[in-house]
């Protein structure tokens, strides 16, 4: 097992107003901004002191969060995801995005533990 495995490896607000959660996470955390493009839509990372701490992603139009509230979605890191979402499933956990690649990110899975939890799980690929 690395020494990874098991710890909160990112966090992300999943919010329907991008511009007003820069804003005030710039103001109330000294955080700035790097937009990336992604195929479901631009990704703010937000920056402090030259490193990544979190992300900003705009959760208007995507269907199964219509009715979600504002939200913070953590993610843990695990050896590796195709196992652990395998795992999740026969414990009664349920997946809700299967794992995908994210290039320069690592590969990622959607998850409702079996207590109903919402989480991700993630294969970080080494940072240089």
């Amino acid at each position: 097992m690395s020494d990874s495995h098991g710890s909160v490896c990112w966090t992300e607000l999943m919010t329907r107003d991008v511009e007003g959660a820069k804003s005030y996470y710039g103001d109330t955390c000294g955080w700035t901004f790097t937009t990336m493009p992604m195929e479901e839509g631009d990704y703010h990372l937000a920056m402090l002191n030259g490193q990544p701490v979190a992300g900003i992603m705009d959760m208007s139009g995507v269907d199964y969060m219509k009715d979600a509230p504002a939200h913070w979605m953590s993610y843990f890191a695990v050896d590796d995801v195709d196992a652990a979402v395998e795992a999740t499933k026969a414990a009664g956990g349920k997946c809700t995005r299967e794992p995908f690649d994210v290039p320069g990110t690592g590969r990622i899975a959607m998850l409702t533990d079996p207590t109903g939890a919402e989480m991700g799980l993630m294969t970080p690929e080494p940072m240089d």
